[in-house]
């Protein structure tokens, strides 16, 4: 690593004797000696035999004496705040659980969810795993299409949701859905539903239920949950994942998080993604901490409110929204006590280094970034607490996790050998980074579609579709995913490097890089750049601007490298979890297919937007 280049200020660690000993405090030494076996015994597995999410998430803390201790703190929209303990989370899910026995469901039905950061969808998901049920949720801003086709592939027969969001979402498509014979409603008894076809309130489904419910053995490779996440074209993939993972969950919150049972935490995420429903709801709970559960959208200064009064510990943020505190300013968080904070982690797509350099001038925190995917269903690679950051770096792999880069083809995926064997890359070699299968969250599969699921593995390793490389102290640095590599004049270019550097700039917010087809370069790579706010859109300061940033890649960059093209937009298209659609992008400059589009963001008002 070049500690000149200023992608690289690493940023040491200083102990600090006001906060917990890290959990993970010796790097080395754990890797040598971590066993998931190990980490298993630190959960207590299902008294008639197994392991279960929803025992180890909450009824084994009441067991053990902590039954008192709050697990969820939710704050309403209104300013409402109420707490759940784990006693009351544990009788809340046992009459759900035997709800939905008594609705006829069975172990193996498909729960899904469409429904905003409520209680009830907490409840919901621990209690369908109780039941042995299998729990899908989904984001409550998807469209009708999408929420058709996720329940039709995962065959729901139950919905958990708001007659409001059914209305609009899924009454469109009711009839597509004959499978779908429960509507699950968190609305108050006396609301009128009477034109949604098996419609139930909540509240009498649960009322005079049992409190106690006795988990029936539950198997490793019973399947737990579905996540469904988009490819570029086709259909949704309907990952899987089995109640074996909660042992990864309870790992990874413990190192790549640094969770102890008296922190408050904050994850941001919404339970409609991986990050909301891993390091949202099951690893935080299964640590046995309090976790906020918030129903606000984003806002700069009520975050920072509630980061201080709440008295978080540890919070776990997506860059777009650590990008958009930015553009609220490095002062803003100087106006909060966030004393209480001490360790702050991101996920979602790459931290810019610029990002995790703003962290620490402006709130005195390192931003821990860390890698993995809703087929990991757990951290791989992460920045920990008690190590040093490099800003830009993904970090290292979790114990327990072994990683590689693999050298490749012509079309930039791992080059497979007709023997079907792989190449390992060198040093700071560019290639797609891999993983050897066997850790607890795997995904076992797509559903419905065990073809696209073995196109997943080679040579004895999962392939991510990330580019990386590795250097040669061990860390990993992110590319770009394989399909957005660029082309131009005899380089492969990762477009996460280009768009760091132009974050690098003081006028520029966010930016997407494509490469566009030219018949000299092959491809030139054109640069979306999204301003801060006070910055002039007149046409001189634009391009005079336009100047500017262009000549600042070049200097840092060089010219092979530097965007050929820049274009202002101050809406780029992004996913709902904030990454950006450089797909999308590539798609609307040259004229082709959008392809899947039930993960787009809906474009809001510049200040104050959700991510």
């Amino acid at each position: 690593m070049d500690a000149a280049d200023p992608l690289v200020r690493v940023i040491h660690k200083v102990p600090d004797d006001s906060h917990a000993r890290p959990n993970l405090d010796d790097y080395e030494a754990l890797r040598a000696t971590f066993t998931w076996d190990e980490a298993r015994g630190w959960l207590d597995g299902l008294p008639a035999g197994g392991i279960n999410i929803a025992h180890e998430a909450v009824d084994r803390h009441v067991t053990h004496g902590r039954g008192e201790h709050v697990a969820l703190r939710c704050l309403g929209k209104d300013g409402s705040t109420s707490d759940i303990t784990y006693r009351e989370l544990s009788q809340r899910t046992s009459a759900f659980a035997h709800g939905l026995r008594a609705l006829g469901l069975e172990p193996g039905d498909r729960v899904f969810s469409l429904v905003g950061r409520v209680p009830w969808l907490y409840v919901a998901m621990i209690g369908s795993f109780k039941a042995r049920c299998v729990f899908s949720p989904l984001f409550s801003a998807f469209g009708p299409e999408p929420v058709r086709q996720r329940i039709a592939l995962g065959d729901g027969r139950a919905l958990v949701t708001s007659a409001d969001l059914y209305r609009k979402k899924v009454a469109p498509v009711r009839a597509e859905l004959p499978a779908l014979a429960h509507i699950l409603l968190i609305d108050p008894p006396g609301t009128d539903v009477s034109d949604i076809p098996g419609a139930r309130y909540l509240d009498e489904m649960v009322s005079g239920q049992p409190t106690t419910f006795v988990i029936e053995p539950t198997g490793d490779e019973e399947l737990a949950l579905l996540h469904f996440t988009s490819g570029t074209t086709g259909t949704p993939k309907g990952a899987m994942h089995v109640h074996s993972a909660v042992v990864a969950h309870h790992a990874t919150g413990r190192f790549a998080l640094d969770m102890h049972p008296e922190d408050i935490y904050w994850c941001t995420a919404d339970p409609g993604w991986v990050t909301g429903t891993s390091y949202g709801v099951i690893a935080p709970l299964t640590v046995g901490l309090t976790a906020l559960v918030d129903e606000g959208e984003f806002d700069a200064g009520r975050w920072y409110l509630t980061l201080a009064e709440q008295r978080v510990t540890i919070w776990y943020t997506a860059p777009t929204a650590i990008r958009m505190l930015m553009r609220a300013g490095a002062d803003l968080p100087g106006e909060y006590d966030l004393s209480a904070l001490r360790f702050v982690a991101s996920v979602g797509e790459p931290l810019n280094p610029e990002a995790v350099v703003w962290g620490r001038e402006a709130m005195g925190l390192t931003i821990h970034d860390n890698w993995w995917q809703t087929e990991t269903g757990g951290i791989m690679i992460a920045n920990y607490a008690a190590c040093d950051v490099y800003p830009g770096s993904m970090g290292r792999p979790m114990p327990g996790i072994l990683a590689t880069v693999l050298k490749r083809g012509d079309e930039g995926r791992a080059a497979v050998s007709a023997d079907g064997s792989v190449q390992e890359c060198g040093p700071d070699e560019v290639g797609e980074l891999a993983l050897r299968p066997g850790w607890p969250s795997m995904f076992r599969g797509y559903l419905n579609d065990d073809e696209r699921y073995a196109k997943c593995f080679a040579g004895g390793w999962y392939l991510s579709g990330d580019l990386a490389r590795r250097d040669a102290d061990g860390w990993f640095w992110f590319v770009g995913r394989a399909d957005d590599v660029i082309k131009s004049a005899g380089h492969l270019i990762g477009p996460f490097e280009v768009e760091s550097v132009l974050m690098e700039h003081p006028a520029v917010a966010e930016a997407g890089v494509i490469g566009v087809p030219d018949p000299l370069m092959g491809e030139r790579i054109k640069a979306f750049v999204a301003l801060k706010p006070g910055i002039s859109r007149e046409p001189d300061a634009l391009a005079a601007l336009r100047r500017e940033i262009t000549a600042h890649a070049r200097r840092r960059l060089g010219p092979a490298v530097a965007p050929r093209e820049i274009a202002f937009n101050d809406d780029l298209p992004k996913t709902r979890s904030g990454k950006i659609m450089r797909r999308l992008l590539r798609a609307r400059e040259l004229g082709l297919a959008e392809g899947d589009l039930s993960t787009l963001e809906v474009p809001a008002a510049p200040e104050g937007e959700s991510r």
